[in-house]
């Protein structure tokens, strides 16, 4: 069953982050809704990872919703949360993050609790961990 919690994510520069996050992350296109006046903002997207999504869409204008939200520039480079995506081939994930321009923030590691782990920063500076621990894996 696919996910049903989904994060959503703002961009500047929302077609570029489609391009990075398919091309570095390993994202694929699901749907693509661009503004008809405006094809470079991009109203609503959702880009898939194996089961899991997460949405995007263009930081545009003065919204009720856009009050509550800050990019990573905004407030030093930190962020509140950071999606975590299970990855099946981590090395292989991990170097083509690495060529394809991610900030790498933590490297490559094993982890005690079983799997391996990295973080990363995309192209706007939002945190991303990647990792080949299955939370939903039986324990043992």
């Amino acid at each position: 069953m696919p996910s049903t919690i989904i994060p959503c994510l703002r961009y500047r520069d929302a077609p570029a982050a489609i391009r990075f996050l398919c091309e570095a992350f390993g994202f694929s296109e699901h749907a693509v809704y661009r503004d008809e006046q405006n094809p470079d903002i991009v109203v609503h997207a959702q880009l898939t990872f194996g089961d899991g999504m997460v949405m995007l869409g263009s930081v545009i204008g003065d919204t009720p919703f856009a009050e509550h939200i800050v990019q990573p520039d905004q407030i030093g480079g930190r962020e509140t949360q950071c999606p975590c995506v299970t990855v099946t081939d981590l090395r292989a994930h991990y170097e083509n993050a690495k060529a394809h321009g991610a900030t790498i923030i933590d490297d490559y590691e094993e982890k005690d609790y079983g799997g391996a782990g990295y973080s990363a920063r995309d192209m706007e500076g939002r945190l991303w961990y990647f990792g080949s621990y299955d939370p939903w894996a039986p324990p043992g």
